[in-house]
């Protein structure tokens, strides 16, 4: 008995799914193709250049020269603003030089004359090489119904195309030789038409320099790498030397700004090393649900940030569940200039094991330090602050370099990033992580309010609630949602609440504890009732249960999660050696996480969260003597601490090396008051022309200036701008904007404005504003100006279109 006892296995616990990331099998350098957009860019400055550039975006797609099919977007357009944050190709979408979708076929001597207008703009620009022109967008649905089931209908259906694309293909060449063409351009993958295709263009001599095609489906999770592999083999069996793949839409309502969902498409392209674009399905200048007003980051954001912070060599990653939709992925690289490896996983909850083998230690030694992160989803546009960190560890290396890296109460939608860096002397600052908890609304008590089901694989073009299920309908009288709560002591929590907004306003909520009312919530407008959002209030709790309700105040909401949190310390830490870097930078790592040696000239570039615009200090862990830049101004020499301004959102904040700089990194803490920030209304400056005052309720003071613009007379000018010092200063604009244009899409077609902003009637620089979505909803864009001390003038105008509503301007020193 005592021997059955010893040696009898024990019941078998549940084992955690393990994801194999084999560091010594190497795939080829890190090419960061998954991280493209079909219409992503809506204007120049929209997103903002600090939300462009840490991406290192690799292909946009956008439309075609002066065309009809959205407002916005045209290829041309925002080719400045793409290429100068180190953006790569621009693929043209031709055919959106129509207006109606599907697209009106008026015959292909209609189609060849604007074809002519379209080649000759773009062979004419700066940006001609990073040119890609795409003559057909889904010409098995649109135009040419490939995708009959009857053979002899598809025949002759094909063979027209055929005829087409030849035409089309020449004319393009013709007038600009050197030319990059894509097609076919296909809704999906069907080997049919690609297999005859391919056969066909290289008899003829039209092949495509890039293969192109759509994977939009859940399905595609499970089919792409069959269709990839399907497709290599027809270019073996017809001699036909391996083309750049572009998937130029891929994903689906439901994927889009969830970074979990993210992971599990942007693994399979890396993994095949093709180009992939995600879709346009709402509106143009968010990356495509990745972004928040124009400047700042979503939680998908962040991912993609990770993505782009990937270098060096990818490696082999197994998966449990290979080829299977919303499970468990991920990819990962090794860098061995920078002795670091990195691990992006999502896709499941619960618990998994990350499976690290083949670390080698003359890279790393024999102890590395595990930084573990979490990319949460804070919805299409919930402003994120940087990614938790939820664990840092000394970890040692075992056998065959091998080490098992735990995670631990993951959620499906979130990422997470492994960080793995040699261990130096001592431990490094163990991660705080606060308490937290997530309520969902559907599983609350709720009065007059309908659960709804969001996007689901069945219903993809969903667009993404937590759970797949929100509460909506709250519209009447006594609607509200009763959560009950749980905290573990008794302080000051932060509420964040997950919603959609559906009124043309911003609408509020009343907040209640235990039946006594504590705040009200107040909600901006989203795009639509399922497009979320997330809004942050403080409450106080005791500890222990409590009710937590949300009651109809004004307006309508939907309700999808709220999630309670202690209150972090103030201040962010960004470690150098994890931060962008230009330069002939060196990495060590004595202690902690290491530090980078800058030469003279190199420098640590690092994306400093700012959740309001106002004063911060940044403290900065260095050795040597550097210069500190936000953006392309220069602040001074860098010191251990220094009072600057940041705006809302992402800053690009540099640190530039004049002689040799060891930069360990920065920390930014919030300081207490926005002394020196000046703010001015609008209504009290001085209108000409058109130009006049309106009431408005949402407005700071109940009021705001409309009509600026249509005409060079219909200024906006706030006269005696006082300015303590010469110097460079932040002008932040709140402003409202609500244009729309277009309806024979499925797309919102928003409508950036702009505004010329003269300072003392000097020449003036232009601003875009981008959609707000209401003309009773104000954002904010902060713009860069030079002032004289003393009296100065500051105007708006625009002599051909109107400039948006505005409300007051703020002015601050930026340092």
């Amino acid at each position: 008995m005592l021997a059955l006892t010893l040696f009898s296995p024990l019941p078998a616990a549940a084992q955690a799914e393990q994801l194999i990331v084999d560091l010594g099998k190497t795939a080829g350098p890190v090419l960061h193709g998954g991280n493209g957009s079909l219409y992503g860019l809506s204007d120049d400055g929209v997103p903002s250049d600090n939300l462009l550039a840490p991406l290192k975006i690799t292909s946009i797609a956008q439309k075609a020269p002066d065309g009809l099919q959205h407002p916005n977007g045209d290829a041309l357009a925002v080719a400045d603003s793409f290429r100068r944050n180190g953006g790569g190709d621009i693929q043209v979408y031709m055919q959106d030089i129509y207006k109606e979708w599907p697209y009106e076929d008026l015959g292909i001597a209609d189609y060849l004359s604007k074809v002519d207008v379209m080649v000759r703009k773009i062979a004419a620009s700066p940006h001609r090489k990073a040119m890609i022109y795409v003559p057909f967008n889904e010409p098995d649905a649109i135009w040419y119904g490939l995708g009959v089931g009857d053979q002899a209908t598809y025949e002759r259906n094909r063979d027209r195309f055929f005829a087409d694309w030849k035409t089309v293909y020449q004319r393009i060449r013709a007038l600009d030789p050197g030319a990059r063409i894509a097609g076919p351009n296909e809704t999906a993958y069907h080997g049919r038409l690609m297999a005859d295709f391919l056969a066909w263009t290289k008899a003829n001599n039209v092949l495509p320099d890039v293969i192109t095609w759509h994977e939009l489906s859940s399905s595609s999770l499970r089919t792409y790498r069959a269709s990839y592999r399907a497709y290599r083999d027809l270019e073996r069996a017809n001699g036909i030397s391996p083309r750049v793949i572009s998937i130029n839409e891929y994903a689906n309502r439901r994927d889009l700004s969830v970074p979990g969902q993210m992971v599990q498409w942007v693994s399979m392209f890396e993994d095949t090393k093709v180009y992939a674009d995600q879709p346009y399905w709402d509106i143009a200048g968010n990356l495509d649900g990745n972004t928040v007003g124009t400047n700042s980051p979503n939680g998908s954001w962040w991912f993609f940030r990770w993505y782009a912070g990937m270098s060096g060599q990818t490696v082999s990653v197994t998966p449990p569940k290979p080829e299977t939709i919303d499970t468990l992925q991920g990819l990962a690289s090794v860098d061995r200039n920078r002795r670091q490896a990195h691990v992006l996983v999502g896709g499941t909850n619960g618990s998994a094991d990350v499976v690290l083998r083949g670390a080698d230690r003359s890279v790393f030694g024999s102890k590395v330090v595990v930084t573990v992160e979490e990319a949460a989803w804070t919805g299409y546009e919930g402003t994120s602050a940087p990614p938790k960190v939820l664990r840092r560890a000394v970890q040692p290396i075992g056998a065959n370099g091998s080490l098992t890296v735990p995670l631990t109460g993951m959620k499906q939608m979130s990422a997470y990033r492994i960080v793995l860096t040699p261990a130096g002397i001592g431990a490094p600052q163990a991660a705080s992580v606060p308490w937290s908890a997530d309520y969902e609304a559907e599983n609350a008590a709720i009065t007059s309010g309908t659960v709804y089901t969001q996007g689901t694989v069945s219903n993809p073009n969903g667009y993404a609630a937590s759970g797949t299920k929100d509460v909506g309908s709250l519209n009447r009288p006594d609607s509200k949602v009763d959560f009950t709560v749980s905290v573990p002591s008794a302080g000051t929590y932060s509420l964040r609440i997950l919603y959609g907004n559906q009124t043309d306003a911003p609408a509020r909520q009343v907040v209640k504890v235990d039946g006594v009312q504590v705040g009200l919530a107040e909600y901006p407008r989203t795009l639509n009732w399922t497009y979320r959002a997330a809004v942050d209030m403080p409450v106080k709790l005791t500890a222990g249960t409590h009710t937590l309700s949300l009651a109809k105040d004004r307006g309508e909401v939907t309700l999808d999660k709220i999630e309670l949190s202690a209150v972090p310390a103030p201040g962010t830490d960004y470690p150098a050696t994890l931060a962008e870097t230009s330069g002939n930078a060196l990495y060590c790592y004595f202690s902690g996480l290491g530090e980078v040696l800058l030469p003279s000239g190199s420098k640590s570039i690092f994306d400093v969260y700012a959740p309001t615009a106002g004063y911060y200090e940044i403290k900065s862990d260095h050795s040597g003597l550097a210069t500190l830049e936000i953006g392309k101004t220069r602040i001074g020499t860098l010191k251990s601490s220094t009072r600057v301004f940041l705006i809302a959102g992402i800053n690009r904040v540099s640190v530039v090396s004049n002689a040799l700089t060891v930069m360990r990194g920065l920390r930014v803490t919030p300081a207490a008051d926005q002394t020196g920030v000046t703010a001015l209304e609008a209504e009290n400056a001085t209108l000409a022309g058109v130009a006049r005052v309106a009431d408005n309720i949402y407005a700071s003071g109940g009021k705001a200036v409309g009509y600026i613009g249509t005409g060079a007379a219909n200024t906006l000018t706030f006269n005696g701008v006082q300015a303590p010092r010469a110097g460079n200063y932040v002008l932040i604009v709140h402003y409202a904007n609500d244009e729309r244009a277009g309806s024979g899409n499925y797309n919102t077609n928003v409508v950036s404005r702009t505004a010329d902003i003269s300072v003392n009637g000097g020449p003036a620089q232009r601003a875009t504003f981008r959609n707000t979505y209401s003309w009773n909803q104000f954002w904010s864009l902060a713009i860069p100006v030079t002032l004289k001390a003393g009296s100065n003038s500051l105007s708006f105008a625009n002599a051909t279109t109107y400039a948006p509503d505005i409300d007051r301007i703020e002015l601050a020193p930026l340092s």
